[in-house]
């Protein structure tokens, strides 16, 4: 019979084992600490790009933003305030002209609440050469007018709608509710179509 008796005065340790386990981990650690180092050197360099990139464009609004001051100050000399006038003038016919109105109608026929009635509407530029719409709707209820404020605001062709006044009075379509409201208008964009290419045919002999 044979009896293994261990003399030692510590109890047996496994120290491959121990050491190989530890080591494993150590290194996926350290692997994993190399990881963020190297998101981190990354995040940072592309933090510096951004940076860079809108410095960039912030010294380019302000050189635009010195430009148009400069423009606005010579066109705002007394010698030049008829030039002015006549530009602005111009531009005013420009965008009147590209005006629609049976694309505005149409696209307020999408958007008008049943028993709501169109009584004016009145188009101007204001002053960030936008198209200004001012209109007086009238019908049954208030909450039909609120309804076409927000159909007007959730639309691609309305922005900043919100109602001016309210007047509880018959109108000329006999409804007792009479809103005024006010918006810009969106126009479509038209893709303009690419020029025609022309072939030019050889009569063969």
């Amino acid at each position: 019979m044979r009896l293994d008796i261990n003399l030692a005065s510590q109890p047996y340790e496994d120290a491959r084992q121990f050491w190989t386990r530890w080591g494993t981990a150590l290194a996926a650690v350290s692997v994993l600490t190399l990881i963020l180092l190297a998101m981190t050197v990354i995040g940072w360099f592309a933090a510096r790009r951004d940076h860079a990139a809108m410095a960039a464009c912030r010294s380019e609004i302000a050189q635009r933003d010195r430009t148009r001051r400069q423009a606005e100050d010579f066109l705002n000399r007394p010698e030049n305030r008829s030039t002015r006038d006549e530009s602005h003038f111009l531009n005013q016919l420009i965008e009147r002209k590209s005006f629609s109105w049976t694309r505005v109608l149409e696209d307020l026929e999408k958007v008008m609440p049943a028993r709501v009635h169109l009584v004016s509407i009145s188009p101007e530029l204001d002053g960030d050469n936008q198209l200004s719409l001012k209109m007086l709707v009238a019908g049954d209820s208030r909450d039909r007018a609120i309804e076409l404020a927000r159909r007007m605001e959730d639309s691609r062709r309305f922005a900043q709608t919100y109602i001016e006044t309210e007047n509880s009075r018959v109108s000329s379509t006999g409804d007792p509710i009479q809103v005024s409201i006010h918006a810009i208008y969106v126009p479509e964009t038209v893709p303009v179509p690419p020029p025609k290419t022309e072939i030019s045919q050889r009569s063969t002999p």
